[in-house]
């Protein structure tokens, strides 16, 4: 058994590495060989653009119907499935229920303690254990994840957006174990009989590979905000951490921020205004 699964495996590794040679999936960007991204001017003057992208949700303006509204935006443009979606039984005749520990999720609401663990204290406020706290990838400046692929399917680009390059993932979920922040989901059958309606503009995804929030990169690409930000009613901001003058470091200034588990070094890009 121990002899077939190793063959399986470098058979699998095998396939990917072949892959090498094709263009990545995600064509507005490649990595080099320590999985950074090399700049790839867009052709659309439209397109935004930051030396490091960061995000700023501020909880006072999340509300459920928000996370709602969030959510359902992410999810359906970049075609994460919903395991309560009612599957085909004509087109996808030998698909069995999910076990919903499975789920995919890109961007979703989370409790305060579980957010941030390394906060919670005794006398905590109580208005901070009834929000909904909306987490995703962190887009970190010392991405873990991106140091422990090992075939460069995640990697960072140079604006600091950590991407997944499905075809280059060989499923070994190593990514998954290096996030600290669970902001990883692995398909461990095909998402697309769960998918309600697909969207052509974005690819699907197949059976094991990871995936995860891209921070809308295809949208930022042609000057548009990302989903989670229009959908949000003034709670999300995204702009440039590193340009004193943007709009996410203005609100940095004016307001009290923290980051999920900062005392692990790998510097989150998504700060929360409390």
């Amino acid at each position: 058994m121990m002899k077939k699964s190793k063959r399986s495996f470098l058979k699998v590794a095998g396939i990917a590495a072949i892959g090498f040679s094709a263009s990545p999936a995600i064509t507005f960007a490649s990595s080099d060989s320590h999985g950074t991204a090399q700049a790839v001017k867009s052709k659309n003057k439209e397109a935004l653009f930051a030396h490091r992208w960061g995000m700023v949700i501020d909880t006072s303006k999340i509300t459920d119907e928000v996370v709602e509204s969030i959510v359902e935006a992410c999810h359906k443009a970049h075609n994460v499935p919903n395991f309560n979606h009612e599957v085909d039984a004509e087109k996808y005749p030998n698909t069995r229920p999910v076990n919903h520990k499975q789920e995919i999720k890109w961007i979703w609401e989370e409790e305060f303690h579980y957010a941030f663990p390394d906060k919670e204290d005794e006398f905590l406020a109580e208005k901070f254990h009834n929000l909904p706290f909306l987490v995703t990838c962190n887009h970190c400046k010392n991405a873990s994840c991106v140091q422990a692929c090992p075939t460069q399917a995640t990697f960072k680009r140079e604006d600091g957006i950590v991407l997944m390059d499905y075809h280059r993932c060989i499923g070994c979920r190593f990514c998954m174990a290096a996030c600290p922040f669970g902001a990883r989901s692995f398909n461990f059958r095909n998402p697309r009989p769960f998918i309600e309606e697909v969207v052509p503009a974005f690819p699907t995804r197949s059976k094991g590979v990871v995936e995860k929030c891209n921070f809308c990169a295809e949208r930022l690409a042609k000057g548009e905000q990302p989903h989670c930000v229009e959908a949000s009613e003034g709670a999300i901001t995204v702009g440039d951490l590193e340009d004193p003058e943007s709009e996410v470091r203005v609100l940095m200034n004016e307001h009290y921020t923290i980051r999920r588990k900062q005392s692990l070094g790998t510097e989150p890009s998504v700060y929360y205004v409390m």
